[in-house]
């Protein structure tokens, strides 16, 4: 068949061309230029993922805007991309992600300017073409390869630990990741020869099987998500990473393992994952409760957003594995909310940062005197990190709460204590920064943000409010794959 060259392909191959664009522009004397071409690039690779959306029909489980072609023959490896309900707000986040980051980085970022632009327009295309990949391999070499340009953001942009803590993070996911790679291998000498996604959600694979492949699986994606207890390396690299990786970290990166185990892990060892689930619940409530009550005690603004994400993610692995539609499709909202609030919360600790070179909320105090401005919109993000009402933080977390309680009355009373951590370790964390009188002579010199930063951020607080008020255009796209994905579990756990 003749392959059609589509938008998921622009999607996924526009970023990465810009990024190589950038490469090849000379050293910091063009920093200018580079800035504006990464700006154009990204912009332009948001615009690719908007058809996408237009263009994307609800109330269907199937994949669409499906692309195909041979890519290593001899092994029937294919070049196969498509999107359902679950994927598509994916692309999109991760586009959208990235021009707010571009613009963000736009004077913080002084050395190596066009290598910092590059790798996160690379990374961008990269992870896009995670969630876009329906063939094993193209999936793994998606997965394995947004690893480079993190460990070189972390690296070469990084705090003084930054080697530290870019080879903590290498070494933790590549570990994981080794073990699904068996697992694909295993998929694709059971099927016959194949390493289409869709054909092995098909298989009938024994229980022995089943259960070494979901634990093959989890082994990746656990440490991806971050679950309890593989979470240990987050906080360091967020505490070393620059502004525009943890933001990119916290708001995609994050995504791509609890992702992976709704394409793969639970419709292609379902059994295993009824079976299961009791673990995933209590490493899901672990990392909501214990978690919470870690970041509670953080003395650095970054650490304890960074524990404050593991906690939140603790939500979306919790909705899935409960089983009902409330459950998934609010932990997929949630994932979505997650990106946008704490992608803002980096980039706030980022804009104090810029200013006063320190991260220890002992720093600071009485900011709302000298920041008025950059204080309404911290009041925000710390607002939807709680998960108030009308915000998106609130959307995502109600309904696996819901979900929690349809499954199991004490089980949603858990998780919703958990909105209690939440709402002391962020208002306790406002307090100490923004209220009260100045504290010092480092605060009383602060100057509020500039334009570019007051965009940044009133971008992110749109996506906030609209997502919290008005969800649903997320919920509406995602309804038929969920339904699907569920039933196709259900029938394969009365087989």
């Amino acid at each position: 068949m003749g392959y059609q060259f589509g938008y998921l392909s622009l999607s996924v191959w526009t970023p990465i061309l810009f990024g190589v664009l950038l490469l090849a522009m000379g050293r910091d004397d063009q920093a200018k230029t580079v800035r504006w071409v990464a700006l154009i690039g990204s912009l332009v690779s948001f615009l690719v993922t908007l058809p996408m959306y237009l263009g994307f029909k609800n109330g269907t489980a199937e994949m669409q805007f499906v692309e195909k072609g041979a890519w290593i023959e001899r092994f029937n490896v294919n070049y196969h991309l498509g999107v359902d309900g679950i994927s598509m707000w994916f692309v999109l986040l991760t586009a959208f992600i990235t021009v707010v980051v571009v613009i963000a980085s736009w004077e913080s970022i002084t050395e190596r300017v066009n290598q910092y632009m590059a790798a996160f327009l690379i990374l961008s295309g990269l992870m896009i073409g995670v969630f876009c990949a329906l063939d094993g391999i193209l999936f793994y070499v998606f997965f394995e390869a947004t690893l480079i340009p993190m460990y070189l953001i972390i690296g070469i942009w990084g705090g003084p630990n930054k080697i530290y803590a870019a080879f903590k993070f290498f070494l933790y996911t590549l570990l994981g990741s080794l073990m699904m790679l068996i697992a694909l291998i295993y998929l694709y000498t059971q099927s016959g020869g194949s390493f289409d996604v869709l054909a092995w959600h098909q298989l009938p694979l024994s229980k022995t099987a089943q259960t070494f492949l979901f634990f093959a699986f989890f082994a990746a994606f656990a440490v991806k998500v971050p679950m309890w207890p593989v979470h240990t390396w987050l906080p360091d690299v967020h505490v070393e990473a620059p502004t525009g990786g943890s933001a990119v970290l916290a708001a995609i990166m994050l995504k791509l393992g609890a992702y992976g185990f709704l394409r793969f892990a639970m419709p292609i060892a379902p059994d295993a994952a009824h079976e299961w689930a009791w673990l995933m619940i209590a490493l899901s409530l672990t990392a909501v409760l214990y978690v919470g009550l870690v970041a509670m005690v953080q003395q650095d603004m970054k650490k304890l957003v960074a524990y404050s994400s593991v906690a939140h993610m603790g939500f979306v692995t919790l909705g899935f594995f409960i089983f009902n539609d409330l459950g998934v499709a609010g932990g997929l909202v949630q994932m979505i909310a997650h990106g946008f609030v704490s992608g803002a919360m980096f980039l706030c600790i980022g804009v104090l940062y810029d200013r006063v070179h320190s991260r220890e909320i002992s720093s600071y105090g009485g900011v709302v005197n000298t920041m008025p401005k950059f204080t309404a919109f911290a009041l925000l993000f710390a607002m939807a990190n709680c998960g108030l009402p009308a915000t998106a933080g609130f959307v995502g977390e109600w309904m696996v709460i819901l979900g929690a309680v349809k499954a199991n009355f004490w089980l949603g009373l858990a998780a919703a204590s958990a909105l209690i951590w939440g709402a002391a370790y962020t208002l306790w964390m406002f307090k100490r920064v923004y209220l009260g009188p100045v504290a010092n002579d480092d605060v009383k010199g602060l100057t509020d943000i500039n334009n570019r930063e007051f965009l940044v951020l009133a971008v992110l607080a749109i996506a906030v409010m609209w997502m919290g008020l008005y969800p649903r255009p997320f919920t509406d796209a995602m309804d038929a794959s969920v339904a699907e994905l569920l039933r196709h579990m259900a029938i394969s756990k009365l087989n």
